[in-house]
């Protein structure tokens, strides 16, 4: 009995790689190397997007190639900086970025703010790999019953 469960487990392992599939790469299988897709431009509309939850970091609505950005120059604050918002029109760093892991307010950008591309990514207009079903919180909030009691919610 032993012998049987033993084999039981062991055989899904014993079936080759290429019997086996990702969703991610199409119908190529496992042993083989897949052909990535050609890289797309990105968005360069420089139309701000709305955000899709709270906190949620914007995302750059324009192109960044060759956009230096190392510990040795910081290509995003020529435009973002403070006292550079006024001539380029583009959005000021939000005051979190002079911020210290303490919450003591800086001079200039805290150090662990530096590299924006942790963060705020660019975007291009692609199908996903994968399907999305996310909901943003005012949409979860007007699906869901309202409690006992509690006035109605206006809608938008």
């Amino acid at each position: 009995m032993r012998k049987i469960l033993i084999m039981l487990l062991l055989l899904p392992c014993l079936a080759s790689a290429a019997d086996f599939y990702d969703r991610m790469r199409g119908n190529v299988p496992l042993d083989q190397t897949t052909q990535p897709p050609t890289i797309v431009n990105p968005d360069n509309s420089d139309v701000r997007r709305s955000r899709n939850y709270a906190m949620q970091p914007p995302v750059v609505p324009h192109k960044i190639e060759g956009y230096q950005l190392d510990k040795n120059a910081n290509r995003c604050m020529m435009c973002h900086a403070r006292t550079r918002t006024q001539e380029s029109q583009a959005p000021m760093i939000s005051v979190t970025h002079f911020m210290d892991r303490d919450g003591n307010f800086l001079a200039e950008l805290s150090p662990r703010r530096y590299f924006c591309l942790q963060c705020h990514v660019p975007q291009a207009n692609l199908n996903p790999l994968v399907n999305n079903e996310f909901k943003d919180v005012d949409t979860m909030l007007n699906q869901a019953p309202a409690p006992a009691g509690a006035p109605a919610r206006a809608k938008k």
